[in-house]
Parts: structure tokens; C-alpha cells; sequence
């Protein structure tokens, strides 16, 4: 049977003898012994497709370019970690709601970053962060950068929040507005007050914050301190207080600490408060006449007069019976922990001992001759030209003649309305008013 041959199959044939041929019928005996070349190996028709052409061409590309992206990536990344342009330290503020653009500009305009071609070292930070996926974590504050930091330094420091800290300090018995008024005068600090807090809720000590913090931040803070320390505070008290709610413990605790500086003498002159309270005694601390004149201004600006003291108010405890309606100033923790767990004392009075402290008694008499000691010691310092005028009740300047010699028993010891720091009307057998404690 007569067999058809494809065109390419008979045009293999026709090489193949074509080269048996040649091989047959050698023109010299050197190329009779050469070996006998194989015959070529046919075409593939579909390697000529143009289809498989541009395939091969666009793989081809795609290799270049993942070979270009790899050496691009290791070069960024190379600049992205090595050291920085800063010869030293150097600090920065990224203000609140900057984009990572925004950041990359600051740092730059700053020198804390760069890259030897010009403007790629912005693209390589913001690359970097957004490589990192970190871009969403940057934190605005105040930074002090170290010298010769990286990109990849400057984003973690960025991320971490690692700002410079500042800090504020509030004084034990500053009234809400005082304190109100201090994180005003911060220049670090942004954004303005809406409320005065109320009395008493704040817990005075030094904040750290870091620069653009808001005042209203560091209020909420210290309401948070306050309220977890007079948790802890009142959960530990001793149980016999004359308190039903942890406010009037605050209210005793601001009045203790406005009369005293001497944290080793809180704890004492809470029992002198706490003795006159289980004996219906007014307290007659003078701080609350201020209190009650003034408000949350909290200073006089002068000594306290008779009228003042004369004059009724709902804070004077000359004049109401028990604890004043709320808090003079916002108490330390000291004096918190002082009304919870006072000295076990019987001593009714105190008077200044002219050195910064407070001179106890149990009785009027005694009081009276502790006055009369201090007294003495306030006309020295006087005489001296030491005397501290702005501290003097003006009322008890001049005594009377015979007011330096002891003063003798008095039968109003157990009166209820016996007077803390002074009696009405003065004279030599009565209490004086000992020095108002500085403001």
C-alpha cells in the first residue's frame, strides 16, 4: 500500500539522504575518517508562533523587573537603616494630626533625616513606614532626637511615643481654681478650661505630660488619682470616724491640710478636730473663714481681722456647728491619711510655736499659756525686726499688760463654744488667736 508523507516528513527524508550522500562518496581520506555530523533537529513550527514570542518577551521583562524591585528594595532598606545626618542631638516637635507626609517633610526640613539624592530620602521614610505598616502609629509630641538616629530609628521612636516629659506640680491645698489658674500659666499645655472642678475632688502632686497635652487631660487625671486614692484611703479608716461618707473625711482632710505644713503633724492635728467633733465643739479653724470670704481665690491677701472673723458664713466654723457644707481646698494624700487614721490624742487646741509647727493642750488653761509663750516669742522676733507682718492677727497685737504672765484656769474648758485659736471677748484670761498659717 502506497504510503503518504507529510511535506515536512519528505523534506526530512531528502536532507537525510542528501547528507548519507555526501557521507557516502568522501572527496579526500581526511573526510572519510572525520566522525559523521548528526543530522540537524527539526523546527518546532510552534517556536515561530508569535504568540509564544511576546510570551517569552513579557516574561523576560518581568524578571528584569523583579531583579530591578529587589535591588531598589535592598537600596532603600540599606538607607532606611543607616545612621542619620544629626551630628548631635536634636530636638523636634511633630504637632497632633500629622500624616506620615507631613512627618516625613518636618524631619527632613529638621536634618534629622536625608538621602544623598536629594528629595528620596522623604520617599524612602514614608516607603519605610508604610513597608513597616507603622503608619497609622506615629505619635505627635516633643522629641529629642540622638544623633546620627536612622529612618527607622526615628520611626520607632515615633511609634513608641518616647517623647521629652514635662512636668507639673500642684501644691497639697490648692483650691480647684488655683490649680485651674497653674495649668493656664503652662506654656506646654493646650486648650482651655470650660469648668472649674468641683472642691475637693482633685489629688494634688507633680503630672508628667508631654508638650501639646491638653489641660482638660491633665484635670481628668488627677480626678482619677483623687478617686482612687480616697478608695483606698477610706477602705482602710480607722472604723470609728465620725464620718457616714468618704466627702466629709475630704472636707476634715482639706481643713487639716490648710492648717498645717508638717506632714509629721497631720496626723495630730486631725485628733484635735476629730476630739472637738465628738464633743460638739465648732472646729474654728481659720483657714475656713478665708474660705468662706474668698472662695476658690483662696488667699486673703491680709491678716485675718475680727470682722472677719465675726462674720458669718457657711464655711466659717467659728460660726456653724460641725463640718463646713463641702472642702476648702483639694487635700494631699497625707492628709487624707491623717483623718483616717489620726494620733490617738485627747489634746482639744494648738497654737504656732514660732517655728513652723504647733504647740497641743488637752485644756484651756494650758492652751492659754502656750499662747502666752508664743506671744512672747512673736514680740522677740518683732523687736529683732523678723516678725512677719502679713502672718499677725492684727486683733492680737495689743495685749494687755498683765498677758504675759501665765493665764489662769478657765471654767469654759468644757464649753462647747470654747474658741480653737482665740475667745470672745479677748482678755487676758481667754485664748488669743495664734498666727494665721501662711497662704
Amino acid at each position: 500500500m502506497k504510503r503518504l508523507w507529510p511535506m515536512d516528513d519528505r523534506q526530512d527524508a531528502t536532507d537525510t539522504t542528501q547528507g548519507m550522500k555526501t557521507r557516502l562518496s568522501p572527496k579526500s581520506p581526511r573526510e572519510a575518517l572525520a566522525p559523521e555530523q548528526a543530522p540537524p533537529l527539526p523546527r518546532s513550527r510552534r517556536a515561530r508562533n508569535p504568540i509564544v514570542v511576546v510570551m517569552n518577551a513579557l516574561v523576560t521583562l518581568l524578571l528584569l523587573g523583579i531583579i530591578a524591585a529587589g535591588a531598589l528594595l535592598y537600596w532603600g532598606k540599606s538607607e532606611f537603616e543607616r545612621p542619620g545626618p544629626l551630628a548631635e542631638e536634636k530636638v523636634v516637635i511633630i504637632p497632633a494630626d500629622s500624616g506620615v507626609a507631613r512627618i516625613a517633610d518636618i524631619l527632613e526640613t529638621e536634618g534629622v533625616i536625608e538621602s544623598p539624592y536629594d528629595m528620596f530620602g522623604h520617599y524612602i521614610f514614608i516607603g519605610g513606614v508604610r513597608a513597616y505598616q507603622q503608619q497609622g502609629r506615629l505619635k505627635a509630641g516633643e522629641y529629642a532626637f540622638p544623633a546620627g538616629i536612622s529612618m527607622r530609628g526615628a520611626m520607632n521612636m515615633l511609634v513608641s511615643g518616647k517623647a521629652i516629659l514635662h512636668q507639673i506640680t500642684f501644691p497639697e491645698g490648692l483650691t480647684s481654681q488655683q490649680i485651674v489658674n497653674r495649668l493656664k500659666q503652662n506654656e506646654f499645655l493646650t486648650g482651655d478650661v470650660t469648668a472649674v472642678p468641683d472642691e475637693g475632688t482633685l489629688l494634688p502632686e507633680t503630672y508628667s505630660f508631654t508638650r501639646g497635652a491638653s489641660r482638660s487631660q491633665i484635670l481628668e487625671q488627677m480626678r482619677t488619682a483623687h478617686a482612687k486614692a480616697l478608695e483606698e484611703i477610706w477602705a482602710g479608716r480607722t472604723r470609728d470616724l465620725p464620718f457616714s461618707e468618704p466627702k466629709q473625711l475630704v472636707t476634715l482632710a482639706s481643713i487639716v491640710e490648710k492648717e498645717t505644713g508638717k506632714a509629721d503633724e497631720r496626723p495630730h492635728v486631725a485628733s484635735v478636730f476629730l476630739n472637738r467633733l465628738g464633743r460638739n465643739m465648732r472646729l474654728q479653724s481659720d483657714p475656713t473663714i478665708i474660705y468662706g470670704l474668698v472662695g476658690g481665690a483662696g488667699t486673703l491677701g491680709r491678716p485675718i481681722s475680727r470682722a472677719d472673723i465675726d462674720k458669718p458664713t457657711p464655711y466659717n466654723t467659728y460660726h456653724v456647728n460641725g463640718l463646713p457644707p463641702g472642702p476648702i481646698a483639694n487635700p494631699g494624700r497625707a492628709a487624707l491619711e491623717a483623718v483616717a487614721n489620726p494620733s490617738n490624742t485627747k489634746d482639744l487646741y494648738f497654737v504656732a510655736d514660732g517655728t513652723g509647727g504647733h504647740i497641743f493642750a488637752a485644756s484651756l488653761a494650758e492652751h492659754n499659756r502656750n499662747v502666752v509663750k508664743w506671744r512672747k516669742l512673736e514680740r522677740a522676733k518683732a523687736a529683732a525686726g523678723k516678725a512677719d507682718v502679713d502672718t499677725k492677727d492684727p486683733d492680737a497685737i495689743d495685749l494687755p499688760p498683765d498677758a504675759d504672765g501665765d493665764a489662769p484656769d478657765a471654767k469654759a474648758a468644757a464649753d462647747p463654744n470654747d474658741l480653737l485659736d482665740g475667745a470672745k471677748p479677748r482678755d487676758p484670761s481667754q485664748p488669743v488667736l495664734p498666727q494665721p498659717k501662711p497662704e
